[in-house]
């Protein structure tokens, strides 16, 4: 696949979001980054909201980044991963400050990927990246046709090779998508377009 020019950007943020199968995915994702990956992340992954959540502390064993269970007030920092909370929205406000919201549930959800992409792209614009994991359900489409409408790029695992493919197949389906891709090569994907140096 070719990739336009704009590739060459810089990223300022990368947004991920997954459901069904997607702790499996999150793993594998992060377990692969760097340590010094240069911008922020911030993650939605559907979780049962009547139990507190083991998410934060299994991805900070398996991952070279530090993984944060995010916080309202938080300013989101390079290198570290930003967890939303079980039963709470994840928004990221301009100057990367994080806000958690108990606003109605979006597609039977919260926290919701759709409202964390659509607060991405709103306070990121071209430098957001967004990326679309294993998941039931069609959450994240409408955030990623905002991404896309701001300019931003939009990453998904492949349909056909991911563990749940509602997710993903709705993103590809909803949107033009940038990248497609199997789980085991979107770290080195999202390594490269963050650095500028995938080419097509």
């Amino acid at each position: 696949m070719r990739l336009p020019d704009r590739f060459e950007a810089a990223y300022e943020i990368v947004a991920v979001g997954s459901s069904a199968g997607g702790v499996k995915a999150l793993i594998e994702v992060l377990g692969a980054l760097p340590v010094d990956f240069p911008v922020p992340l911030v993650l939605v992954q559907h979780l049962d909201p009547r139990h507190e959540t083991l998410l934060g502390d299994i991805l900070d064993r398996r991952s070279k980044l530090r993984i944060k269970l995010a916080e309202t007030g938080d300013v989101i920092r390079p290198g570290v991963a930003y967890v939303a909370p079980p039963n709470r929205h994840l928004l990221v406000k301009p100057g990367g400050i994080l806000s958690l919201s108990t606003a109605e549930q979006v597609k039977f959800v919260r926290p919701s990927v759709d409202l964390l992409f659509e607060s991405v792209a709103s306070a990121y614009g071209p430098a957001a990246l967004a990326c679309v994991l294993t998941g039931t359900g069609s959450d994240g489409a409408t955030g990623a046709g905002a991404v896309k409408a701001r300019g931003g790029t939009v990453v998904a695992e492949d349909p056909e090779t991911a563990e749940f493919k509602g997710m993903p197949e709705a993103v590809v389906k909803a949107v033009p998508v940038d990248l497609v891709l199997p789980l085991g090569e979107i770290a080195s994907a999202l390594v490269g377009l963050v650095n500028g140096t995938r080419t097509g």
